[in-house]
């Protein structure tokens, strides 16, 4: 694919930080000014194509697997590229923020995989994006050593985890960034960045440039990403099938179109990943219309639920199918100092993790580095020696389009407890994250932008169906911003409240509230508007 060079230049739109000008310099903004040049009406049309689609299934029509794409399907020959460099054993994988403190804990965790996510763990403000960055290629150059004023040394080990980037998805803009008159797309500014910084170090490290690919809709949306690491593989050099990527199915669009993904990918595919709460979210966005889509209370719906059984199953199969690993969902339960406590979320975790590797999952996710031990201990059993179980192809599997949409046979209406617990974590997060938090403990979970989705969207859904009334709502509002301004006094109460009505209780649904809460931060904090 030829790429020119831009007539226009990236301009930023912020003012300079504190080691700013090591990430964004003339070269990497050129970089990224040719990709948002080649890529950036593609990807309008995607989101166009995403909105056609909502309208599509609105009006009756069937989400099936595309009969265009049997062949694909059909076709037993293809395979993704083989395991990288640090990809071939994924059996424990961390995630988290790339603030310095959870980088350094990450990387020494034991873990595999450190999936650093730039996205639904962190809060998108402008000196998270490119702190993020600098933490980044601090952590590959080994210069992210430090200790805090208390005196507690953070120092990274011998043996370090994988580092594999997740991106903001296709739907966000990064405000700071302009190109043609237009926010550059923040997917491109997360991706271009570190790519551009750090592909060669890592290369040179031995490992190389791996991601993360969230909110992914259709293999269109892809074929997009391939074409895009092909040029910017092209444009510094790097031979073609260096990147891996590893793709969140965590959309309902997607899970209908898993071999089709892995297929676009291919030359650059290092597997699947099972995305609980997004899928949920995507799930209630998608049929939210529908009363036989009406789910209970989230912590009812469990992964032993039969629409998502076959959803993990399908995984499995495909990914093995076609020579990719199969990772599995994330355990976010926070170490307690309470031994009770502590004994039954490490209970939790390991029945969650002990289903995926009986299921064939290849690895899987946790939190935090306490929960390290226990995902390894579960994956060893299965696992033994051997790097994965990909071997295990699980033919026997057959998931048909109705066992993928079977909510009905987990449905009904939610408990006031169930509201309640909503509401609370739903503002208690949107708190956070305007503070400049992505990833926050509350009620022993480490929470990110995923569960605050769930928790508005069904908020939204039982009103839209009357299985709760707005009153009750408001007044449980009432009682939970209270709750917030007394236990957080910085909580700006009155934004967070605003942020929940225009996202839970309006009539026609917010796809994100992302956006929303993004331009209330910038206006809060820079008086612009985004």
């Amino acid at each position: 694919m030829s790429i020119s060079a831009p007539t226009r230049r990236v301009h930023v739109l912020a003012a300079p930080g504190d080691r700013h000008d090591e990430i964004l310099t003339p070269a990497a903004l050129d970089f990224i000014g040719r990709l948002a040049a080649t890529f950036g009406e593609r990807r309008q049309e995607l989101l166009r194509e995403r909105r056609r689609q909502v309208l599509r299934l609105a009006s009756g029509s069937a989400l099936d697997f595309p009969l265009v794409t049997s062949a694909v399907r059909d076709d037993p020959s293809w395979r993704v590229a083989p395991p990288a460099p640090g990809l071939t054993d994924r059996r424990v994988e961390i995630t988290g923020p790339p603030d310095r403190r959870m980088a350094v804990n990450a990387l020494n965790s034991g873990a595999r995989v450190w999936m650093a996510d730039l996205e639904d763990a962190t809060a998108p403000t402008w000196d998270n994006v490119i702190g993020g960055q600098l933490t980044l290629l601090d952590a590959i150059e080994r210069g992210i050593d430090f200790t805090t004023p208390e005196g507690k040394r953070y120092r990274l080990g011998d043996r370090l985890a994988t580092i594999v980037v997740r991106p903001r998805g296709w739907h966000l803009d990064e405000a700071h960034l302009e190109f043609d008159g237009r926010p550059v797309p923040a997917a491109l500014v997360d991706f271009g960045l570190y790519f551009f910084h750090c592909a060669q170090r890592q290369i040179d490290a031995g490992h190389g440039p791996y991601f993360y690919l969230p909110k992914l809709e259709n293999r269109y949306e892809a074929r997009l990403w391939n074409d895009i690491f092909r040029a910017a593989q092209d444009l510094l050099g790097i031979p073609r099938g260096t990147i891996r990527a590893t793709v969140l199915i965590e959309t309902i669009t997607a899970a209908f179109e898993m071999e089709e993904i892995l297929y676009e990918l291919r030359e650059h595919s290092s597997g699947l990943n099972a995305g609980r709460w997004d899928y949920l979210f995507s799930l209630i966005k998608t049929f939210g219309h529908r009363t036989d889509f009406l789910l209970p209370d989230r912590a009812k719906v469990t992964m032993a639920a039969p629409f998502l059984r076959a959803y993990t199953e399908l995984l499995v199969r495909t990914c093995h199918k076609r020579g990719a690993h199969a990772i599995g969902g994330m355990a976010a339960q926070v170490p307690s100092k309470d031994p009770a406590a502590h004994e039954a979320a490490l209970a939790k975790v390991r029945l969650d993790k002990e289903r995926e590797a009986e299921d064939g999952f290849d690895g899987s996710w946790v939190a935090h580095p306490g929960l390290v031990p226990v995902c390894r201990e579960v994956f060893d059993g299965v696992l033994g020696d051997r790097p994965h179980q990909l071997d295990r192809t699980r033919d026997e599997v057959d998931v048909t389009a109705a066992e993928l949409l079977s909510v009905r046979r987990i449905s009904g209406p939610p408990t006031p407890e169930g509201v309640r617990t909503n509401i609370a974590v739903a503002l208690g997060y949107f708190a956070a994250w305007l503070r400049g938090q992505g990833a926050v403990a509350l009620d022993g979970l480490m929470e990110d932008a995923a569960t605050a989705e769930i928790a508005r969207v069904q908020i939204w859904q039982w009103l839209r169906h009357r299985v709760i009334d707005r009153e009750t709502v408001l007044r449980l509002l009432d009682d939970e911003v209270a709750a917030l301004g007394a236990a957080y006094p910085w909580a700006p109460v009155d934004e967070v409240r605003a942020l929940f009505e225009r996202t839970a209780l309006s009539g026609e649904l917010p796809l994100f509230f992302t956006p929303d809460a993004y331009a209330a931060h910038l206006v809060r904090t820079t008086g612009a508007r985004a």
